[in-house]
Order: C-alpha cells, then sequence, then structure tokens
C-alpha cells in the first residue's frame, strides 16, 4: 500500500485562494456532488478514475476528495500505484469541508 499524505481541507481552501495550480478531483457519487462540491474540483466517479487515468499528467498535483475520506484515499493509492507522484487526500472529506460550495 502507497504512503499517502493528507492534507486539511483548511490547507485545500489556501491552495484555491492561491490558484496553485493544484488539481482537485471529487470521487463521489452523482448524488453526492448535487449537494456541493469544493470549489474547481473536478468530479470523476471513484468507478471511473482508471479509465480517467490516461487523460490526466502524472506530474501534476492532485488531491482527491470524497464524503470522508475513505473512497479517495483508495483513489489516491491506486493513482499513485500506477506512477502519480504527488497525490494527497483531503482529511475527512466533505464531512470536515466547512469552505464555500458550488452546485
Amino acid at each position: 500500500m502507497a504512503h499517502i499524505e493528507e492534507i486539511s481541507p483548511k490547507d485545500v481552501e489556501r491552495k484555491i485562494e492561491q490558484n496553485d495550480n493544484t488539481f482537485l478531483i471529487d470521487v463521489r457519487e452523482d448524488e453526492e456532488v448535487a449537494e456541493g462540491m469544493v470549489p474547481n474540483a473536478k468530479h470523476i466517479p471513484l468507478a471511473k478514475i482508471p479509465n480517467e487515468l490516461d487523460n490526466l499528467p502524472k506530474e501534476q498535483e492532485y488531491v482527491m476528495i470524497c464524503r470522508s475520506g475513505r473512497r479517495s484515499m483508495n483513489a489516491a493509492e491506486f493513482m499513485k500505484e500506477r506512477g502519480f507522484s504527488n497525490v494527497k487526500n483531503m482529511e475527512g472529506g466533505m464531512l470536515n469541508w466547512d469552505g464555500e460550495l458550488v452546485f
């Protein structure tokens, strides 16, 4: 199992404010993202991550997001095992997010 760094929701918020080019991926299901997403996040449901890897540059920094942090951790581990070197998991997922939401 690959070691995945966790990043706090507050640090994710700072990255968004600083426009630091981190790619945020929300792996929740459609009905979950309908309740709101982190601004600038791209929705790629967990089951579709394997099919999307060829479209994602490996050198990019990624932060994976889900409801509680478990599915996003699985996605981050999957990506890291396939050569993505800079993948983080948002600690606690959307349950810990108190920032702005986009719909």
